[in-house]
């Protein structure tokens, strides 16, 4: 499928990396259909690239690689919204943002995929642990003036 983008022109997705989120995200509830792009296979950054919408894009990663032990822990009435069964385990994004000292993620508001089916839904956790900007990379005061 060619999916318009605003950053990369035109790009060929194959349809297995194709995500649905029938209600759309948080403040984008008319985008609901997104491409999961990879810059390369060693990174782990991807694009969460709208396919409705070229200018519509999130940095994302895998929150688990950052905090092992992040889980999210899903109603029963989410489960069936996803079409997952009990046992089954769902995949876990988070939306990426670069601040002013380093990156951090929207922990608070993980992206909750089926695996199989490629259905997801953005949760909203109520665990106080989680913010909408954990710190996952912080950059040191000499390393920025370094950089400059």
């Amino acid at each position: 499928m060619l999916v318009q983008t605003t950053r990369f022109g035109a790009v060929d997705v194959d349809p297995s990396r194709l995500l649905d989120f029938p209600a759309g995200l948080l403040g984008f509830s008319r985008s609901r259909r997104f491409a999961l792009l990879q810059p390369d296979d060693r990174g782990v950054f991807f694009w969460l690239q709208s396919v409705e919408a070229a200018d519509v894009a999130f940095v994302v990663t895998d929150p688990c690689l950052w905090v092992p032990d992040f889980a999210v822990t899903l109603r029963r009435e989410q489960m069936a919204e996803l079409g997952m069964t009990e046992g089954q385990s769902p995949q876990l994004l988070v939306i990426v943002n670069r601040r002013d000292h380093g990156i951090t993620a929207n922990m608070q508001g993980p992206l909750v995929i089926h695996p199989l089916s490629r259905v997801g839904m953005q949760v909203v956790l109520a665990d106080r642990r989680w913010t909408t900007r954990h710190e996952l990379v912080s950059v040191a005061p000499a390393a920025r003036a370094a950089a400059v």
